[in-house]
């Protein structure tokens, strides 16, 4: 009897093996779905942001700027608006003495025309602050109450200028005794200063500041009991519109 021989079987390839058939749901998945690659974040630079800022800050304020410019252009051409004037009328010192001890007593009586040559604008004053220096040295000190100033209207201001007792530092003594001593009289400024409201139909502007200097102005010391008349002749008084921009003052 003879023996039967079987054929053995192939052998499977590689990775055969360890394979299934059909595919499971997994593979098929698996093989389908596309590798995951993160994508690059675009960060805005701080840099474009900042010069976009400053762009629309930069366009505004120019807007900002153009309106007031033509508000203003607006408002010179509708009112024509003109500062006040302003001129010393009358200034008597009755006494001014100087101690050794640089202590200083004066008194002047003060007259000042203020003029409003507008047609369409009144002003309204605040009470102003006068004071009368002889080259940087104060002499005397005055106020002057608040009023109102209709259109072409003419005030007349009148205060007593006094220095009771003053002390006065060794630099400005020596001044004052040298323009007393002075053959054309002693030099005088006279100083005002004030806030002033401006009226335009029914717009009122805010207040702003006002001085008012005048020079070229002298008097000699009296030397009685009557009141020496100072000379006014070619005095001229400056007025200065003055505006506060947080800690400075332009004008």
């Amino acid at each position: 009897m003879t023996d039967r021989v079987h054929p053995t079987a192939k052998p499977a390839a590689n990775g055969a093996a360890n394979s299934t058939f059909p595919a499971t749901k997994a593979q098929l998945y698996g093989a389908a779905r596309p590798t995951y690659r993160p994508q690059p974040q675009h960060r805005r630079s701080r840099r474009g942001c900042c010069c976009t800022f400053c762009f629309w800050f930069i366009l505004i304020i120019l807007i900002l700027l153009l309106l007031i410019g033509v508000a203003g252009v607006a408002v010179y051409l509708l009112y024509r608006p003109h500062r006040p004037s302003f001129t010393v009328t009358s200034l008597k010192l009755s006494y001014l003495n100087l101690t050794s001890s640089s202590t200083l007593n004066s008194k002047f009586d003060l007259n000042i025309t203020a003029q409003n040559p507008n047609k369409k604008i009144d002003f309204f004053y605040k009470p102003a602050s006068i004071s009368i220096l002889s080259d940087d040295v104060d002499v005397g000190d005055g106020t002057v109450p608040a009023f109102e100033q209709g259109k072409r209207e003419t005030t007349l201001l009148k205060s007593s200028i006094l220095s009771s007792g003053q002390e006065l530092d060794t630099d400005a003594a020596s001044q004052l005794k040298a323009n007393m001593k002075s053959k054309t009289g002693l030099p005088l400024t006279v100083r005002l200063d004030t806030k002033v409201k401006a009226k335009m139909g029914g717009l009122k502007t805010p207040n702003v500041r006002l001085r008012v200097s005048c020079e070229g102005i002298s008097v000699t010391l009296p030397t009685g009991k009557k009141p020496a008349t100072a000379s006014i002749s070619n005095g001229k008084c400056d007025v200065d519109v003055r505006f506060k921009l947080w800690k400075w003052t332009v004008g």
